[in-house]
């Protein structure tokens, strides 16, 4: 047997997908964008980077002929594709669930675009339940803006904020201290509870610190309660074969737990990255690690922020060496995403678009896999690389 990595750049997508139209989303290029504006120069911030952006790695695995161009490195090292979604949103538990071999037929719930957006039975219920004065928000937001408007005003009264997005989710942002940090997982766990009924994807606890609205700032204790996945994942089937599946970052939470033999947390892009050799170095044969890089979508893609995103890529670019000195003869490294969110897009949500899929490892032919039908692809690629039994979507491409 040999061992897997599985690894989400949350939010990277590499170009509009067939249907974008019908999410609003035409013309949407994460990668493509950003690469744009760093030849243009715009991309560039004072004493962080300049200039093109410069991912040689990902460039030699075959990134950029991923994203229907090339680049300037010769033919691919690596497998090399893309990826369209199939699920019906284009949100995190969505993505990442496809990726892993489910993906989602059916319609999440969703709050609607207006003020106040929750149902005030809704939010009476959770009140009754958990006996917090009330809410503040109650509105479609970006997290970081929210906090900057409610936080004084929550600190004040006591009342925790809540808002949601463009995906299924009820978000609750609270002072870590002020608040506490248990009471406001608390919170979300009866929240849970209430919007079970809606068929909302996920509750989200969104702590935060600092004493005014120039000093907040949002911290690494976030928690995530979703709904478990329909069916059983390429997680469940490893975990079932007695393999070892060890979450990097918030992939614990999407999958609510299941199929998850170990989480290990990291905050920010760097400490994950650490965290993630760390469980390569721990994985024995036959077990899957299987990690998120929160950052690209979290800070750079939902806050617009171009030089961050570009940034950030070249960050993670640059350590890829150190994974690959760890991959053994036989292991199967696969670099993909979730979705798109486009920071040059209008908006702060996420973006329709194809996924890469960069496949490498010690004695790998290179080669291209086209575009895949199905995230699904993905996971039952891992599957059989693992050994262990396909499940009913998507089709291998080893």
């Amino acid at each position: 047997m040999t061992r897997a990595v599985l690894i989400v750049l949350d939010s990277f997508g590499i170009g509009q997908a067939g249907d974008a139209s019908a999410f609003g989303d035409e013309g949407a290029d994460t990668f493509g964008h950003i690469r744009e504006a760093a030849e243009r120069g715009e991309a560039d911030r004072t004493g962080q980077r300049t200039g093109p952006l410069r991912l040689p790695n990902m460039e030699r695995l075959g990134l950029f002929h991923a994203a229907g161009g090339r680049g300037h490195g010769g033919e691919p090292a690596g497998l090399w594709g893309s990826a369209a979604e199939i699920s019906r949103g284009k949100d995190t538990p969505s993505g990442h669930w496809e990726i892993a071999g489910v993906p989602v037929l059916f319609d999440w719930g969703y709050f609607p675009r207006t003020v106040p957006c929750f149902p005030p039975e809704l939010i009476a219920a959770i009140q009754d339940d958990t006996g917090i004065p009330g809410i503040l928000g109650d509105c479609h937001a970006s997290g970081t803006e929210i906090i900057e408007r409610f936080g004084e005003e929550s600190l004040r009264s006591g009342k925790p904020i809540f808002y949601t997005s463009s995906d299924s989710v009820l978000q609750i942002a609270a002072h870590e201290t002020h608040f506490g940090l248990d009471r406001l997982y608390e919170l979300c766990i009866a929240a849970r509870r209430h919007v079970d009924p809606l068929n909302i994807g996920r509750v989200i606890a969104r702590p935060f610190a600092g004493e005014t609205a120039d000093s907040f700032r949002r911290t690494a204790n976030r928690r995530d309660y979703s709904v478990p996945p329909p069916e059983a994942t390429v997680l469940d089937r490893a975990v079932a074969a007695g393999r070892r599946v060890i979450g990097i970052g918030k992939i614990g939470d999407i999958f609510a737990h299941q199929g998850i033999s170990e989480v290990r947390k990291g905050d920010g892009n760097m400490a994950l990255f650490d965290a993630m050799l760390g469980a390569v170095h721990d994985a024995g044969d036959g077990d899957l690690v299987f990690a998120n890089f929160v950052d690209f979508d979290m800070i750079y893609g939902h806050r617009r922020d171009v030089p961050g995103y570009a940034k950030a890529l070249e960050e993670f670019d640059a350590r890829l060496p150190e994974l690959e000195a760890l991959l053994r003869p036989g292991d199967l490294a696969i670099l993909t995403a979730d979705h798109g969110c486009d920071p040059t897009y209008p908006g702060t949500d996420h973006t329709r678009e194809h996924v890469p899929i960069l496949g490498f490892g010690p004695g790998m032919e290179p080669r291209a896999i086209g575009l895949r039908p199905s995230f699904a692809d993905i996971g039952e690629s891992v599957a059989a690389h693992l050994g262990l039994p396909a499940g009913a979507h998507g089709r291998s491409f080893l």
